[in-house]
């Protein structure tokens, strides 16, 4: 397996086409009122299959996490490194445009003066250049038992307010368990869960650090963490899409 095999030229949909393909009246509405949005079908079986695949292959990224040595869980992932399988890469420039627009529209509404670039790589650039520079599109991998811990990928002081995760594995006969969970917990409060339900090659796009919600007064900022709740038999794969790169 090599990462050139999942290029856009093997692929039936370009990643433009199947982002665009998507409902994004609906999307958008659904991250406004909870915080996440599901995008069903992003990639095929094969294409899933192909992704997981990689896994093993350590030439295709630059670092390892065991999620219990850090308190992070039970579980694994994979951080990839430069440069990225194209499918990888050709989604995460094809989903910022739309997502910078919520995210936009999001810090407007909380007060916050970021405002995002219209093209991914214009916003890379503003990572790099705070020193952030290495990847964050990473492949988790999960078995009986494992879990993540309820947690936000900041990874820095510039952090993009919506990432993307895509189920690889199908529920139900390749595991079972291992729900994606996102929490907000608002002023005064008690926390609010919201349990994704996903099949292969569905995409979840959920909030990452805040998001503001209409009160009374006005919007106010509500803050969010997601993880997976304890696989109970099984292996699920999932790749992680995070619009901002680490240090």
């Amino acid at each position: 397996m090599t990462i050139h095999s999942l290029n856009t030229k093997r692929t039936s949909r370009s990643a433009e086409s199947r982002v665009a393909a998507q409902e994004w009246r609906g999307i958008v509405s659904e991250l406004n009122a909870y915080g996440c949005a599901v995008m069903p079908g992003l990639l095929s079986p094969e294409e899933c299959a192909e992704i997981a695949a990689l896994y093993p292959h350590e030439e295709h990224f630059r670092s390892h996490v065991v999620m219990a040595r850090h308190g992070f869980g039970k579980g694994e992932y994979r951080y990839f490194k430069y440069p990225l399988p194209d499918l990888v890469d050709g989604l995460r420039t094809a989903l910022y445009p739309r997502l910078a627009t919520v995210a936009n529209d999001w810090n407007e509404k909380m007060g916050v003066a970021q405002r995002y670039p219209v093209e991914h790589a214009a916003f890379l650039k503003r990572c790099h250049d705070e020193g952030q520079t290495r990847p964050t599109p990473l492949l988790l991998q999960y078995g009986p038992g494992d879990f993540n811990c309820l947690h936000q990928d900041l990874y820095g002081a510039l952090a993009f307010p919506l990432q993307v995760a895509i189920l690889l594995s199908e529920p139900g006969e390749d595991f079972t368990g291992g729900e994606f969970v996102l929490t907000e917990q608002r002023p005064r409060m008690q926390s609010r869960a919201e349990v994704v339900p996903l099949k292969r090659g569905d995409a979840v796009i959920f909030a990452v650090h805040n998001r503001p919600v209409q009160g009374t007064k006005g919007y106010y900022r509500v803050n969010l963490r997601h993880g997976v709740s304890r696989l109970r038999s099984g292996r699920r794969h999932t790749v992680g899409i995070i619009f901002h790169d680490a240090r």
